[in-house]
């Protein structure tokens, strides 16, 4: 069934670069059209982001984190602080907001194509929010482009996409981890810490509710009433206030009352103080314990007499409380919207979520440092109402293989289900997977063998030679951190690394972000005045998403070992278990096809582009394995020969030699003329014409 008619199109993608790329793309596209037609069309494109990417208030935006601007532009714009202005014109407002409130919603933003940065330029110009301009022409706008958590994430969704029309089309780029996204939109995680600033929250609330007591007492009598009547939305939000969208799904949101035990404000106090100490209760655990919702439901009614009914309705009840109390800076009170996010989901869930206590840390397992984790397991419940909701969703990405385990995982029926390779005029991607040594000893990231000097000895050599063969920027990637930690201090110790640096300078990712922007951006001066760089970095990590080595940053790609995911992790195991269990699929494949998955997205950062070309070298003898080979991309698979499955470190050199040799000989547009490329001329043959319809009719 096809749509019969679009009215808008939803465009998600995963990071701020790539939602810009998307724009520009879309700018080239409108360009050529209105130059072809002649005419000037009336279209409206535009990028959304958060306040912090668009605020445009001097204040403000000077804020380093996401959450404190929020809070301060929440405090700034909330009604209760507006109409404080009014009486007291010396109580701070939002200029911007205010000239956007009074002139901006009357004039709809004017057609045209517009990314983050156009979308300040044009707010200054009028003195408007660009961000609030944004939020409000979404609605007419054709096609939006933002990030996979307003559609994704119910408390986001909520806020943001709750009005956009059935007709509309959603696609989903870069989607080759889609599911990691929906579970972590559902999922929370309650440590000691923040327990102990959600009491700090209730006794500011507290004292709060008792200074309301004594100074506007109707104003709390007013609430009880509307909670009495059930009537949630009698309290709608204006668009700048404290509005808590509910973290369970719209279908999930009951319309009745509120139960008499937590309606008046100090019952909801004392019943979340009581919630809290019980959480604390069950965080002094000295091993580790793992429950379904029903029993922990259980054991909160058994231990402190806490229904369920009740423990549903904690966020909206916190969400008109805190609306009514006027406290514009949320930013403070993150502690308790968590624990009542965690209540409201606990109590509506009984399916696809465990419940994990753990004494510690994963990443400090000898401090003491308990951690309740309420994971989901099943992605499918977050993309189900885009599913239902919208006439068609679109899942796209270069990286997803094999495609029919993403059906299984997200719980639906494809339409259509189709995979293409890449023309191209020349072969520009030489994959190739080297397996031995010189010294003809396996090379593998096996946790048995990951100690042994002589792998290390070879990831080294392997390293040095490609340094030595491959000009320009070379990009590595390793299993994890840690492993590439101790594989660099043993590259050190064998004075391998003083040797790759008489030909490349190298530089290193780390968990910190701004010591990776410093690195990245050295890397690539190094690369761009000819002295060549190595950037050695992890998959998962920052480098390996969003980051595109374009031309000569990235001519090489070395991939040290298959990237597993941390199998000893509790939550892994719980998710494996499920994914068993409830859609049949066995806990090895999965792991395979999660770390073929991310191999196919850090050796795809080398290709970028028809004319661009590069190596991709798997350092690992698995991945010559037809189960490990055949969850890479088609267009990966197709150009790894059999020649080039079992390698050593010299016979890859010399393959790379030769590769590089042939692709540096010189190549013009009009090479790619009716292979990767196609004149308007060759569009329009009766040829070629015949191909699109015989790949349509394939699909």
């Amino acid at each position: 069934m096809y749509p019969t008619e679009v009215t808008k199109l939803i465009y998600c993608s995963r990071t701020v670069p790539e939602i810009e790329k998307v724009i520009e793309e879309l700018r080239k596209l409108l360009n050529y059209y209105e130059k072809q037609s002649g005419e000037k069309i009336q279209f409206l494109a535009l990028a959304l982001s958060s306040r912090k990417n668009l605020c445009i208030h001097p204040e403000v935006s000077s804020q380093r984190f996401g959450k404190e601007v929020d809070g301060k532009c929440r405090s700034l714009t909330a009604s209760h602080i507006r109409m404080q202005h009014s009486s007291n014109p010396a109580v701070p407002i939002c200029q911007f907001y205010e000239e956007f409130d009074l002139h901006g919603k009357q004039v709809p933003l004017t057609s045209g194509i517009y990314n983050l940065d156009d979308l300040k330029v044009y707010g200054k110009q009028k003195g408007w929010c660009p961000y609030f301009l944004a939020r409000y022409s979404i609605l007419h706008a054709n096609i939006i482009v933002y990030s996979y958590h307003y559609l994704l994430d119910p408390k986001i969704a909520d806020l943001v996409s709750k009005e956009l029309s059935r007709k509309s089309v959603v696609v989903f780029d870069e989607a080759h981890n889609i599911d990691n996204v929906c579970i972590d939109s559902m999922s929370v995680n309650i440590t000691r810490r923040m327990l102990d600033q959600c009491q700090n929250n209730i006794e500011t609330i507290q004292k709060t509710i008792q200074h309301i007591k004594e100074t506007d007492a109707a104003k709390l009598k007013e609430e009880y009433r509307q909670l009495v009547e059930g009537l949630k939305e009698a309290h709608i939000a204006r668009e700048t206030d404290v509005y808590l969208a509910n973290p369970v799904l719209p279908d999930e949101i009951l319309q009745e009352s509120v139960p008499g035990n937590i309606r008046t404000a100090e019952h909801f106090v004392g019943f979340m103080k009581r919630f809290v100490e019980y959480l604390k209760s069950r965080l002094r655990v000295h091993h580790v314990v793992a429950e379904n919702p029903p029993s922990f439901l259980k054991d909160v009614f058994d231990k402190v007499c806490i229904e369920r009914k009740p423990l549903r309705f904690c966020s909206e009840r916190l969400r008109s409380l805190l609306q009514t109390l006027e406290i514009a800076d949320l930013s403070n009170f993150s502690p308790i919207i968590l624990v009542s996010n965690f209540a409201t989901l606990v109590s509506t869930y009984a399916k696809g979520f465990t419940i994990i206590m753990e004494p510690f840390d994963d990443k400090t397992p000898t401090i003491i440092n308990p951690v309740l984790h309420f994971s989901c397991m099943d992605p499918s419940i977050a993309i189900k109402p885009v599913f239902e909701r919208f006439q068609s969703v679109i899942i796209t990405s270069g990286t997803l293989s094999p495609l029919d385990m993403y059906p299984k995982i997200l719980d639906f029926r494809p339409v259509i289900m189709a995979t293409f390779t890449m023309t191209l005029s020349r072969t520009c991607l030489c994959p190739l997977i080297v397996g031995r040594g010189n010294d003809q000893v396996t090379i593998s990231s096996k946790f048995e063998t990951r100690e042994d000097i002589a792998v290390i000895r070879n990831y080294g050599n392997l390293l040095l030679e490609m340094s030595a063969v491959v000009p320009d920027g070379i990009v590595s990637f390793f299993t994890s951190y840690h492993y590439m930690e101790n594989i660099v201090a043993s590259w050190y110790e064998q004075g391998i690394l003083e040797n790759i640096q008489r030909n490349k300078l190298i530089f290193i990712e780390t968990q910190d972000a701004a010591e990776t922007s410093v690195a990245l951006e050295k890397y690539q001066e190094a690369c761009e005045n000819g002295r060549g760089a190595i950037l050695l970095s992890v998959a998962r990590g920052k480098v390996s998403e969003g980051i595109d080595f374009v031309h000569h940053y990235g001519r090489a790609v070395i991939m040290f070992g298959v990237p597993y995911v941390y199998t000893q992790s509790r939550i892994l195991k719980a998710r494996l278990e499920y994914t068993r269990d409830q859609f049949q699929i066995r806990e090895n494949d999965f792991l395979t096809f999660d770390a073929m998955r991310h191999a196919a997205q850090c050796v795809g950062r080398v290709i970028r582009g028809k004319t661009d070309y590069g190596l991709m070298i798997f350092a690992d003898k698995r991945f010559a394995r037809a189960d490990k080979r055949g969850k890479l991309p088609r267009w990966i698979q197709e150009h790894i020969t059999d020649s080039n499955l079992n390698l050593t470190v010299d016979e890859a050199a010399q393959i790379a030699k030769y590769f590089l040799r042939q692709m540096a000989q010189p190549f013009q547009q009009e090479d790619q003329l009716g292979l990767s490329l196609l004149s308007l001329d060759q569009l329009e043959s009766e040829e070629i014409l015949s191909r699109i319809q015989q790949i349509s009719h394939q699909v």
